[in-house]
């Protein structure tokens, strides 16, 4: 039996002794910014993707933003991405100087859709940011070849995708650079924390240098007395570019490092609690993401569970009804996401409106986010499903 009194909260970090042990000695080292255990950390996430470069930054956004700067996007540049993401993708492109441009997404997967980013390709588009949502791959196939036809760069939004692989290749290897986030509720978590992945040394050279001020040197590589060279020459820094202060710091580093070595295992959790969910809610009026029958052709993440409510009525108020009792069952959910295309300021500045991405507005109105961690217990699981059962009665 459950206990009557516990919340079942919607996100929770897998947080245990070793990261605790392992955060102490670096607190105790008394270097507690940037430095070798962050740079340890990017070594290990490399090498866990199979990619050739990792640099890390503050958050998934500063990676986002980074990536564009990188990438030399400029003011009258277009940038096509998802309506169907976190607020995070869009302004990354605005602060980059650029314009989103929105193609609406698969009702399927709910991914973008390629042939949406077809007809939305101007003179003016620079690039694609494709977001893997919630762990799912976008159709990276025909994404690549539309961004070849068309010489545009691709921006792998991965914030939800770190295990995620196509074609048994990791993501994050498929565009010009791959970009993913620490977030207390991700699958890793450095509690704050990003990473960019690329295959570019030029331009993880120049990604590596704008993260941190501009600086020619990181401040350890020039103050830590194992990196310190002894010479006869005082070593000056320089600042190269005008840079941003998204670096990483070697207290989040060591969390990373810890949660790194338990992601496989965390991954297989998570994969159990998903198909739990869909086992036992199949016969109700609800839908979840659209799995290929093909593992060879991807894999999921499992960051976040969807439900799409199949609301023929178009109730407004049911999905938000549902939240309110599942809540009031001690049950936290979560909304992810809406349509960027309901955001205030977005309608404001580029007139986004409900008929702007019709299949991501419907999407965004009707789902919900069941909790996924590999703390949550079966049992609650169950309870999970046994009270939307008991919703879709009444």
């Amino acid at each position: 039996m459950l206990n009557s009194n516990k919340y079942i909260i919607f996100g929770k970090p897998n947080i245990g002794s070793e990261e605790i042990k392992y955060l102490s000695n670096v607190l105790k080292s008394r270097w507690i910014g940037t430095g070798p255990i962050t740079q340890k950390f990017e070594d290990q996430f490399k090498n866990y993707k199979k990619s050739k470069y990792a640099i890390s930054v503050n958050s998934c956004t500063a990676a986002l933003h980074l990536s564009l700067i990188g990438l030399k996007v400029k003011k009258g540049d277009e940038v096509i991405t998802t309506p169907m993401t976190f607020a995070s993708t869009i302004n990354s492109i605005i602060l980059a100087g650029a314009k989103p441009v929105l193609a609406d997404i698969n009702e399927d997967t709910f991914n973008i859709d390629p042939k949406e980013i077809e007809k939305k390709i101007t003179n003016k588009t620079k690039g694609i940011i494709i977001v893997h949502l919630a762990g799912l791959p976008c159709e990276i196939n025909s994404i690549k070849k539309i961004s070849k036809k068309h010489k545009l760069f691709i921006i792998e939004d991965c914030a939800h995708s770190i295990e995620s692989k196509y074609n048994k290749v990791h993501l994050g290897n498929f565009g010009s650079t791959g970009c993913f986030s620490f977030y207390s509720t991700k699958n890793l978590t450095t509690g704050e924390g990003g990473m960019i992945i690329t295959n570019k040394q030029a331009l993880s050279d120049r990604l590596k240098v704008l993260r941190l001020h501009g600086l020619s040197k990181d401040a350890w590589k020039r103050n830590l007395p194992a990196a310190v060279k002894f010479t006869n020459k005082f070593e000056h820094y320089d600042v190269k570019e005008v840079g941003l202060k998204y670096n990483l710091t070697d207290i989040n580093s060591a969390i990373g490092i810890i949660q790194l070595k338990k992601i496989e295992k965390n991954w297989k959790i998570r994969k159990k609690i998903f198909f739990r969910y869909i086992n036992n809610l199949k016969n109700l009026p609800v839908s979840f993401q659209k799995l290929s029958t093909d593992t060879n052709n991807f894999r999921h993440a499992y960051h976040l569970c969807i439900l799409q409510l199949q609301n023929n009525k178009r109730q407004k108020s049911l999905r938000d009804n549902l939240a309110i009792f599942l809540k009031n069952n001690k049950i936290g959910v979560g909304i992810t996401y809406r349509s960027v295309t309901d955001m205030t300021i977005f309608r404001k500045k580029f007139k986004w409106n409900d008929q702007t991405c019709v299949k991501s507005k419907r999407l965004g109105d009707n789902l919900i986010s069941l909790p996924i961690y590999p703390d949550l217990k079966m049992k609650e699981v169950d309870y999970i499903c046994e009270k939307i059962k008991e919703f879709f009665k009444n």
